[in-house]
């Protein structure tokens, strides 16, 4: 979600369960369904074997479009 720049809300939209879900279970007080999974691998663009293979291999593989630029970096823009 870092990455992304997408909150809880945004999040919870997309997949979709309530925000109050969300919080609940990023900080492990309820366990995500496989078919959260699922869902959490159609919203991001990755496939569920690296969503799952860790923080790192999802984060290499979020597709482009899905990044949000880190404050304060400079915009590419490339014309055709």
């Amino acid at each position: 979600m870092r990455l992304t720049g997408e909150p809880q809300t945004d999040l919870a939209a997309g997949i979709p369960i309530s925000q109050t879900q969300i919080s609940r279970k990023q900080s492990g007080t309820v366990t995500w369904t496989l078919a959260d999974i699922d869902k959490l691998s159609a919203h991001y663009g990755l496939p569920v074997g690296d969503l799952l293979s860790g923080v790192d291999r999802a984060v290499h593989c979020l597709p482009a479009r899905r990044r949000t630029p880190a404050p304060g970096a400079a915009q590419l823009t490339i014309h055709p």
